[in-house]
């Protein structure tokens, strides 16, 4: 089965998440010369990975004309999905 390129950057942000959650754990726990700039780069990390990911996913969208999770939903796709659940 061959993984899309959304499927490699979904994954691959999952990883480097992981990766920070635990590097932000051992830099707390831990004191040495520069370990409060480390810290701060890491919970930036944290929040500007995930961020980076949607913008990806929403220009891969752009660039191929493809619908993504990333698009946001207009009024016509709201009102389709209230008369499918009714």
């Amino acid at each position: 089965m061959k993984a899309k390129s959304k499927q490699i950057a979904a994954i691959f942000c999952i990883v480097l998440l992981v990766l920070l959650y635990i590097a932000t754990l051992v830099i707390s726990l831990l004191d040495f010369p520069g370990s409060d700039r480390l810290f701060a780069a890491c919970i930036l990390a944290t929040i500007g990975l995930p961020i980076l990911l949607w913008v990806y996913i929403w220009l891969y969208g752009k660039i191929t004309g493809k619908r993504t999770l990333a698009d946001p939903s207009s009024p016509k796709d709201t009102s389709e999905e209230t008369d499918t659940k009714a």
